[in-house]
């Protein structure tokens, strides 16, 4: 499991945690989604693959990236063959977010992988690694928090606010998620 970062540059709240390089990148990475990839329908997926791997994002095989799917920081983005982030869905990458084969993130879900340091004066960004293993399927506009890891064949569903580690095989659900029952592949 990745430890926690702590961005040490920032002294108050007000500032960012982001060298000014970084928030360049970030700018032109934001117009280039915009202009290049926001737009294509869902068969150019290879071309969007194209410009996530020309941003740094580590892709492994063929994952799927719906158009309007939203990355804020490519470079921290690692998808390995068959993994799908769906329509709208929010990776917002401030740290590591990895999801593995065949896990589907469905539209809207919002995976967030920082916060923040409430117990200090500054504030400071705080970013945890989200771990999405294999054959997972998170329902519709879900909410998974920094430092999640997901199991292998967990389902998660629609609307659920995962706060911790959800375990292999096992469905859960709600706000906060709570294990509903173990699940069972035929």
């Amino acid at each position: 499991m990745e430890k926690t970062k702590i961005k040490q540059q920032q002294t108050t709240p007000q500032d960012s945690p982001w060298s000014v390089n970084q928030r360049v990148k970030m700018l032109v990475w934001e117009y280039t989604w915009m202009l290049l990839c926001s737009w294509t329908p869902k068969p150019f997926n290879a071309w969007r693959l194209f410009v996530l791997r020309s941003f740094g994002a580590t892709l492994y095989g063929k994952p799927f990236v719906h158009q309007r799917a939203r990355i804020q920081i490519p470079w921290n983005l690692i998808m390995h063959n068959k993994a799908c982030l769906g329509d709208r869905a929010n990776a917002y990458t401030l740290g590591v977010i990895e999801i593995h084969e065949n896990a589907t993130v469905a539209q809207e879900v919002y995976l967030c992988s920082g916060t923040h340091a409430f117990e200090k004066k500054s504030m400071q960004l705080i970013t945890k690694k989200i771990t999405i293993e294999q054959n997972v399927f998170i329902g519709a506009r879900a909410f998974v928090m920094p430092g999640v890891t997901i199991g292998a064949h967990a389902l998660i569903g629609a609307g659920s606010m995962v706060t911790k580690e959800v375990k292999a095989n096992t469905i859960v659900g709600g706000n906060p998620a709570k294990w509903i029952k173990e699940r069972v592949l035929e």
